[in-house]
């Protein structure tokens, strides 16, 4: 009996140390040669990449998209593994957020710049815009601070010298018509716009809500905008051969073709 209970005692000690072996290992694992999990917000980076699938499965690559309506989870989705790459985001926006969670992530190729605009409902020129109105802008601190460097060269505030790309209301130097700027969550600044005087929106979401950017906006960023948006994996990933397959097809001539065709100046290519 004594000699059963030993046994019994030894196996599952030797299990218990092979699960946390596997579990210390299982952390650093490649990506699949053959499929990726590619997260991406609703709207044009959907439709890109659907394109970019389509030409990945001539390389022998299969991607599996998945669609969010936010900015948050598709880092907190990569970062748990539940996502192989995500394509959402600029480099401002992922190296604040990996600052403000500690996240291992990284950018690996830039994709596309969706130059931000200004709308309104009820105004038709910037210059419209009435003493006391109230403006909209994204709450996340790196679209706050690129929507804030938009009102600036729009001419309607001027911020303290230096502020770039960490710019916040408090940074506004001259308000000569005394706008009221109301900070809101990005995907929900177009569900909201009737009750603002104006806003600045990311292009993804206007375009999700049915804006041409090119056509309605009332103010919109220069094509030489440095906003451009990025691929991004785990970092342990980052040089994972399967990568450059993806980067392949999305640099390719098809996708750049498809971009100019659909989005008409709207989306600009990087590459």
């Amino acid at each position: 009996m004594k000699k059963l209970l030993g046994l019994l005692v030894t196996v599952l000690l030797l299990t218990i140390i092979s699960a946390c072996g596997s579990n210390e290992s299982g952390g650093n694992e490649a990506l699949n040669e053959d499929k990726l999990v590619v997260g991406v917000t609703a709207g044009p980076h959907e439709q890109i990449l659907e394109k970019v699938k389509e030409v990945a499965e001539k390389d022998g690559l299969d991607i599996e998209i998945e669609v969010f309506t936010e900015y948050v989870m598709p880092n907190v989705a990569l970062d748990e593994g539940d996502l192989d790459v995500n394509s959402f985001q600029h480099k401002p926006y992922l190296e604040q957020f990996k600052k403000d969670r500690g996240l291992e992530l990284t950018d690996i190729a830039t994709t596309v710049n969706f130059p931000m605009g200004i709308y309104s409902t009820s105004v038709k020129d910037i210059k419209d815009l009435k003493d006391g109105d109230k403006v909209g802008l994204p709450n996340d601190p790196t679209n706050g601070a690129r929507s804030l460097q938009l009102f600036e060269l729009a001419g309607l505030i001027k911020l303290k010298e230096g502020a770039g790309a960490n710019a916040t209301l408090k940074d506004i130097e001259e308000n000569e018509k005394n706008l009221e700027f109301i900070e809101l969550e990005a995907s929900q600044i177009p569900r909201q716009l009737e009750e603002l005087a104006a806003a600045a929106i990311n292009t993804n979401f206007a375009v999700e809500f049915g804006f041409v950017p090119t056509k309605d906006s009332i103010f919109i960023e220069p094509g030489d905008s440095p906003w451009v948006n990025t691929l991004v994996v785990r970092t342990e990933n980052k040089d994972d051969p399967v990568l450059k397959k993806l980067i392949k097809a999305y640099h390719s001539e098809e996708v750049k073709q498809f971009i100019d065709e659909t989005f008409e100046g709207s989306v600009v290519p990087s590459w």
